[in-house]
C-alpha cells in the first residue's frame, strides 16, 4: 500500500468506532487524500466519498517504461475531486500476454482503491468485438461495489457511425445513455461524451477526455478524463460512469507505444 501513497489509518477503538485520521500533514510522497467521510446507510463501502462530489478528475500516470520500449504495462490511475484531492487510486490487473498481444482491445480488470488501501470497486471488461460492421458481441464493462457484487453495467449499442453506450443496474435495467462525436479526435480540443437520460431528451453529465499537449498525446497513451455528474445521483450509477469513462479510453484513446497514434477508428 505504500507504493501509492496510502496514509497510514488506526484501525480503531474499542467501542467499534474507527479513529478519525489527521489530514494537516501529508503522507512523505505528497499525496492529499479527501478526508474519509461517515458512513452512509445502503450505501457500498467505499462509494461514500461519491456523495460528496459532482464531478471527478482521472489522471493516467506515465510509465517510464512502455514511453522508452512500448512494452505495455499495467495502467495506473489518480483519481482526484475538485480540489485536487486524491479520492481513490485505479490499477490495471492483466497479465503480460494478453497487454501485449490484444493492445487496447484486451480484456482487463481494475482495481479502485480508496485511502486505506481497500479494494472498493473491481471492474471488469471481457474480450469482446467494437466494430461497427459487427453488431453482435459489442463492448461490455461490469461495475462491482464491493468486489464481488454487481452494481451496473456499460453496454455498447450498436451505430453506423455514433460511439453509443448504455448505463445499467444490477438488473440490467437502462439507466443512462452515453452519446459521443462522429469523429473521436482530440488535436488540441476536449472530446465530450455526453451522458444522457434514457430517451436522451435531457443532458445530465458528461464524460471528457482532456486535451494535454501535442508530445504527451503524440508520444504516449497516458490521458486525462473528467466525469461529471448530478450530485445527487445515486452513487452506484456514478460508480458505473467512472467504469465507462475506463472503457472509453481503451476504446478510443489507448493505442500501443509502438504506434504514435491514437486508435479512435471504429
Amino acid at each position: 500500500a505504500g507504493n501509492y501513497g496510502f496514509q497510514a489509518q488506526p484501525m480503531g477503538v474499542p467501542g467499534g468506532f474507527a479513529v478519525p485520521p489527521v489530514y494537516n500533514q501529508p503522507p512523505m510522497d505528497g499525496t492529499i487524500w479527501m478526508p474519509i467521510p461517515p458512513s452512509i446507510p445502503n450505501c457500498p463501502p467505499g462509494l461514500e466519498y461519491l456523495t460528496q462530489i459532482d464531478q471527478i478528475l482521472i489522471h493516467q500516470q506515465l510509465e517510464l517504461l512502455e514511453i522508452v520500449t512500448g512494452f505495455e504495462e499495467n495502467n495506473k490511475y489518480e483519481l482526484k475531486n475538485a480540489l485536487g484531492q486524491r479520492v481513490y487510486f485505479a490499477a490495471e490487473d492483466t497479465d503480460c500476454l494478453t497487454r501485449n498481444c490484444c493492445g487496447p482491445s484486451r480484456p482487463f480488470t481494475i482495481r479502485i482503491i480508496d485511502n486505506l488501501g481497500h479494494e472498493v470497486i473491481t471492474l471488469q471488461r471481457p474480450l469482446r468485438c467494437s466494430s461497427c460492421c459487427c453488431p453482435c458481441c459489442l463492448q461490455e464493462l461490469e461495475v462491482q461495489a464491493p468486489p464481488g457484487t454487481t452494481i451496473g453495467y456499460v453496454v455498447q449499442n450498436w451505430h453506423i457511425c455514433l460511439p453509443k453506450f448504455t448505463i445499467q443496474d444490477e438488473k440490467r435495467m437502462d439507466i443512462l445513455k452515453i452519446t459521443g462525436p462522429c469523429v473521436v479526435c482530440s488535436c488540441c480540443e476536449d472530446v465530450n461524451f455526453e451522458v444522457k437520460s434514457v430517451d436522451e431528451t435531457c443532458t445530465v453529465g458528461r464524460i471528457s477526455k482532456k486535451w494535454t499537449g501535442f508530445v504527451r498525446e503524440m508520444f504516449t497513451d497516458a490521458d486525462n478524463f473528467g466525469v461529471s455528474f448530478p450530485m445527487d445521483l445515486d452513487v452506484k450509477m456514478k460508480a458505473v460512469m467512472i467504469g465507462a469513462c475506463f472503457l472509453i479510453d481503451f476504446m478510443f484513446f489507448e493505442h500501443g507505444s509502438n504506434k504514435h497514434q491514437r486508435a479512435g477508428v471504429w
